[in-house]
């Protein structure tokens, strides 16, 4: 039986992978220190033979006891509204978290992938954009924690390749949407629906021209299964290329869900991307992948998901307690 560990694991799509694997036979080893993950999104794990969970920040020493034949690196703060809370934490998770890991790889003579985002593209002077466009990023904005995060993991992660051998794969993970996001983490979707839900109109950011394209959860997690199976080490989008506005995509919320909000507009975050699409012509040639769920259909399975919330859930704005990770 393979082997996995998978850091993340609690979050929303570290938690699908697990799904994945388990169902795949695969030994699932979970791992998150749980800092915006929830224990809910797997527990219906627990109780399976070829699971385990360790609560752990793999910005420590990291060890897994016995063989490893594969890691997928999902751990860290993937929302604004996260990464500008703890702005340390997620530069440490990017850095030396996956030092850490590609350490333990190296150890266990392990193949491993790194979640990196489309956000190390920063604000596109092209597009879409493709893997070889190396960036427009604010190096010290609000976003550069993240950014940077991501940039650096994919520079050591290319440099345990080249030194050492070790076999690596890179993910750049555009806007990705399903069941188990959290409700207020900040992301357009979650943001969208709650408020529709809550009878709030909705918040729309600078006069809404800017882009973005969602890709289903599940075809995400096709995709990362055949990155991680593939003989390719150099970066792969992996996304949906289906672009819209933010104003016709508040539009489509408000139809989907029934309601008569309103749009209202707010200043433009600093740095936020104009543009966001995904060039996808290496996952189609080298992993012969392309998304198969249509946004109509995925946003309403994500209604559902919403809507099967309790009342208390969607009128609660979550405050987690980051004090204990600012270091």
């Amino acid at each position: 039986m393979k082997r996995i560990l998978i850091t993340g694991a609690a979050g929303f799509l570290g938690s699908h992978l697990c799904d994945r694997f388990i169902a795949e036979g695969y030994y699932v080893i979970g791992m998150d220190n749980l800092i915006t993950g929830d224990l809910k999104n797997i527990e219906h794990l627990f109780k399976d033979k070829n699971f385990e969970f360790y609560h752990h920040d793999v910005t420590k020493f990291v060890h897994v006891p016995g063989k490893l034949d594969y890691i997928l690196h999902f751990a860290s703060p993937a929302s604004p509204i996260d990464y500008l809370k703890i702005p340390i934490q997620t530069l440490k998770v990017g850095a030396m978290g996956t030092h850490n890991l590609l350490g333990l790889a190296r150890v266990k003579k392990a193949r491993i992938l790194i979640a990196s985002t489309s956000e190390v593209y920063g604000d596109p002077l092209i597009h879409p954009q493709t893997e070889e466009y190396y960036g427009n990023v604010n190096t010290i904005g609000p976003r550069g924690v993240y950014d940077e995060a991501k940039r650096y993991q994919e520079a050591i992660t290319m440099a345990y390749h080249t030194f050492h051998g070790l076999e690596t794969r890179i993910l750049r993970i555009f806007n990705t949407y399903g069941p188990r996001m959290r409700l207020n983490d900040g992301r357009v979707i979650p943001a969208f629906i709650g408020q529709a839900l809550r009878g709030e109109d909705l918040t729309v950011f600078g006069d809404g021209s800017q882009t973005r394209s969602f890709c289903y959860v599940d075809d995400q997690v096709e995709g990362i299964w055949r990155l991680l199976h593939s003989d390719y080490h150099f970066p792969v989008n992996i996304g949906n290329p289906d672009e819209i506005t933010i104003k016709d995509f508040a539009e489509e919320i408000i139809k989907l869900t029934g309601t008569d909000q309103k749009i209202i507009y707010k200043p433009l975050p600093k740095d936020d991307p104009m543009q966001r699409q995904p060039n996808i012509d290496k996952a189609k040639e080298i992993l012969g992948w392309e998304p198969k769920v249509g946004r109509a259909e995925g946003m309403r399975l994500t209604y559902e998901y919403f809507k099967s919330l309790s009342p208390e859930e969607l009128a609660k704005e979550e405050h987690k307690d980051f004090t204990k990770f600012i270091n």
